[in-house]
């Protein structure tokens, strides 16, 4: 790369700092599934110990997620989801809805209902037109376009 060229400044880039990588995922899934102890989050998501405590702590550094004690002796926490953790939310379905029309579309693994009953299929929508976002041409403004 040319000592000059820089990455492209980017909210995507800079999100996935934070949470682009598998465990991170799966602990955000975790919680969303209303587990909140660190042994059944370990257990669910198949990390270590190690890598579990330091995705754990990367996630409250951000503000993710909080600690909470449940148990003075011996010392235990829960997780819980901040307001920025509960708005990853949407992310995970989206991506959940990726996996199910590409990686498992005869059988998928979850369904998620909304609160009407109706099984639920996330869409992004223009804020504008309330069009769907894949329907409309995507175009970036902002520092990162060149």
């Amino acid at each position: 790369m040319p000592k000059d060229a820089r990455p492209r400044p980017c909210s995507i880039a800079d999100a996935l700092e934070v949470v682009g990588e598998r465990w991170t995922l799966l602990v955000i899934r975790e919680l969303f599934h209303g587990v909140r102890r660190f042994d059944r989050i370990a257990r669910n998501t198949g990390a270590s110990r190690d890598i579990l405590t330091a995705r754990l702590r990367k996630l409250e550094a951000a503000g993710i997620i909080t600690r909470r004690p449940y148990s003075e002796h011996p010392p235990r926490h829960e997780y819980h989801l901040t307001a920025a953790g509960r708005e990853l939310g949407d992310v995970l379905l989206m991506l959940g809805r990726w996996g199910d029309r590409h990686l498992n579309p005869d059988d998928p693994p979850v369904r998620w209902h909304h609160s009407c009953g109706e099984l639920l299929d996330p869409v992004v929508v223009c804020a504008c037109c309330g069009g769907p976002a894949r329907e409309g041409a995507h175009t970036p403004v902002g520092r990162g376009v060149l």
